[in-house]
């Protein structure tokens, strides 16, 4: 120990040497994947900001800034040092290389102190060159670790799947191990909740909790458990699921004699990973990975659980991927990754609330993961460290998925446990998609994140195939026409195949600032299922331009035809003709493959954060530092267009989700969180349509009520 404090002592005196006063703006560098642990975006409340909030979404840790001076080029070296010798977390580093001008080297010194490396003398001897500077302690960037899967996902509670999150994705500030940050002198600003980082990782920039060979590896995750109670949930789930009461047999519309409220309690948003980072001799290239998995699989069917199967939840994969960064220059990093992360349309901007098992899904939050293979370019535009400006375009190919639900077509649950959707796949192409994200640091007071905007879409097909087989299991509009029906079949003797196209657009902004931290997210989309928009609608069949009452429906491969989605039909391009003396139905025209469609979809949703405690000037170090308020308003709404035309078979009723969400945190510690969230949920039917039996009234929409309090536990 005593070589080491030497060997430190040595570092110290060249760069109080070279760095009396550290000049100029250091460059935020935010989200690496290699730094503290991280959770998913769905995270939840404990994901808080810098490191003074370590966040149940840890993320990745802030890569290395290079000064635009020799002072602080030299400053940097002595961090990347100390991080590599184990001395420093990442975070920490980085909350230094992100401090405000001047008091990067008196970050440095305290940080050394408090870990009892320099002692009384040292300090008095470091004092004076340093004194000059601002003796203003600046937090690390919330931002800079979060549960981001290229990174992890930011601060905040959040399990979206999200999360979800919350989330999600999802994408905080990460957990390096279990060394809490050092106390900050600055309560953070609120950092935006971010799955996908714009900031590359830093090479061995990871603290390993240990070693497998020379592969480093250090666990994170959190333990969140939350009461809850509903004032209205048929569905009998632990989450606000969309209003439709699938639980309640074919009167998927009434809640019987009273409204259903429910009381549960869950731990199963519980969620552990782990972070890698592998060695490379080259100093231009960084192999980082990660992997994931939460309780929120499905709960046990075993003779030993039967009976306790409520509190057995399967644990399941969220994430696992592989990254590999090339820094082609200071300011240029080219990566790629492989594996299952979160999606670039729609988790790039997630909500920060309580609820973090659908994170808002279907109520004006679209996100998801999925296996992928992704490209892209982190670009630092310009010198000045002032704005810290990133470019950051990424283009992913996704396997192609649509969100069916093969437990209701007539495989059953053997199907959806054995394959899961398929018509994804069958389109014979992947899933593209595409971001672009602005980064620049909006508010340059101490410990706030960058500011982002981005641009987010995809596009892909799904094809849903009915062989000759499938003619044997005869529908009933087949049966009530035989020869029409095989009149079909003779003009496509060897099946056929219909396919509809899926397309999405996102917008967002992502605004930190030392009084709030506002994300807004809008989206507009075709088959948005897969993603939790469009209310659960999928793809309509039109039948507009056939001959009516000619359209004859087919089973298909997947088991359809499947719920909330339209038939796979044939039809005849004129109108039926009957035979003489009461003979069949038959088409005198062409037969034809009958036109899917995607159904379009809108919404979006707004999150304020209000840092509380910062706004009172609480005493960072004290026990009222962590207090911080959230609120969220969100909708996700079906085109009307689309819900109300005549010649469309296959659409549900919804026409739009909404909710309300206000969320109160209380960070007692580094490690521990409290979330109180009262929130309203609502899904309204399609105008003139009283569907809804609440406790026997008749009506146009459903209400939940929904109360969450609970705490988040980080490691």
């Amino acid at each position: 120990m005593f070589k080491v404090r030497t060997w430190l002592s040595s570092l110290l005196v060249v760069a109080v040497t070279a760095v009396p006063v550290v000049a100029g703006s250091n460059e935020a560098k935010t989200g690496n994947e290699n730094s503290a642990n991280s959770t998913s975006a769905e995270a939840g409340p404990a994901a808080a900001n810098a490191s003074a909030e370590p966040s149940p979404n840890p993320s990745p840790s802030p890569s290395v800034s290079v000064g635009t001076t020799a002072g602080e080029a030299n400053l940097a070296t002595l961090l990347n040092v100390l991080v590599k010798k184990g001395v420093l977390a990442p975070t920490e580093a980085n909350s230094i290389r992100n401090a405000a001008p001047g008091t990067e080297f008196q970050l440095l010194v305290q940080a050394l102190s408090r870990k009892g490396i320099l002692n009384a003398a040292d300090l008095s001897a470091a004092a004076s060159p340093a004194a000059a500077q601002p003796a203003v302690v600046v937090a690390a960037d919330p931002a800079e670790a979060s549960e981001t899967e290229s990174s992890s996902e930011s601060t905040s509670i959040a399990s979206a799947d999200p999360e979800p999150a919350p989330q999600a994705g999802h994408p905080t500030p990460a957990i390096q191990g279990t060394q809490p940050p050092p106390p900050p002198g600055v309560i953070p600003a609120i950092a935006p909740l971010r799955v996908i980082a714009a900031d590359p990782p830093v090479k061995d920039g990871l603290v390993p909790a240990f070693k497998l060979g020379a592969v480093k590896m250090t666990p994170y995750g959190f333990i969140k458990a939350t009461a809850v109670h509903d004032s209205s949930s048929p569905n009998g789930d632990d989450f606000p699921f969309v209003g439709l009461f699938l639980n309640n047999g074919t009167d998927i519309f009434s809640t019987g004699p009273t409204k259903d409220p429910e009381f549960h309690i869950k731990a199963r948003s519980t969620r552990v990973g782990s972070n890698f980072e592998w060695p490379d001799p080259s100093p231009k290239l960084t192999f980082t990975g990660r992997i994931e998995g939460d309780y929120e699989g499905n709960f046990s069917e075993v003779d030993n659980r039967d009976v306790s199967s409520i509190r057995s939840n399967a644990f399941q994969l969220r994430l696992a991927y592989v990254r590999m960064d090339y820094a082609a220059t200071d300011k240029s990093d080219i990566f790629f990754e492989g594996g299952q992360d979160w999606t670039l349309f729609g988790s790039t901007a997630l909500p920060n609330i309580l609820e973090t098992t659908f994170l808002g899904a279907y109520y004006g939050d679209i996100y998801e993961r999925s296996p992928q293979m992704m490209v892209g370019l982190i670009q630092k535009v310009g010198n000045s460290s002032r704005w810290n400006f990133k470019i950051d375009p990424t283009f992913a190919i996704m396997m192609p998925s649509t969100g069916q639900i093969e437990k209701l077509g007539s495989l059953g649950l053997a199907a959806q446990l054995a394959q899961a959707e398929r018509e994804g796949a069958d389109s014979d192409r992947p899933e593209y998609e595409g971001r672009l994200a602005f980064q620049f640091q909006l508010d340059k007071a101490p410990a706030v994140a960058p500011a982002q905007i981005f641009w987010s879409g995809f596009k892909a097909r799904r094809t849903s195939i009915t062989t000759t087989a499938d003619y044997g299991n005869q529908q009933p509009s087949c049966l009530a026409n035989l020869a029409l029906c095989e009149q079909y079949e003779a003009a496509y003797p060897n099946g056929f195949q219909v396919w509809s196209n899926m397309w999405g657009n996102q917008l967002g902004i992502q605004l930190p600032t030392r009084w709030a931290t506002l994300t807004f997210s809008a989206y507009k989309g075709g088959d948005l299922r897969f993603f939790f928009g469009g209310q659960v609608n999928s793809f309509f069949t039109d039948v507009g331009n056939i001959g009516p009452g000619s359209a004859i429906t087919f089973a298909t491969i997947d088991g359809g035809p499947l719920a909330a989605a339209g038939p796979s039909q044939l039809g005849c391009s004129t109108a039926l003709v009957a035979g003489e003396g009461g003979a069949p139905l038959t088409c005198p025209g062409s037969v034809v493959i009958v036109p899917q469609r995607p159904i379009r979809g809108f919404g979006g949703f707004l999150n304020l954060g209000l840092p509380i405690s910062r706004w009172f000037n609480a005493n960072p170090k004290g026990h009222n530092a962590g207090w911080q308020l959230y609120l969220d308003i969100g909708k996700d709404q079906v085109v009307h267009k689309d819900l109300v035309n005549p010649n469309a078979e296959g659409t549900l009723p919804l026409l739009m989700g909404k909710m309300f969400a206000a969320t109160l945190y209380y960070k007692v510690n580094p490690w521990c969180t409290f979330g109180l969230e009262q929130s309203v949920y609502a899904t309204r039917l399609a105008p003139g349509l009283n569907l809804y039996d609440i406790a026997g009234v008749f009506g146009n929409e459903w209400q939940d009520h929904r109360t969450e309090f609970g705490p988040v536990f980080t490691f």
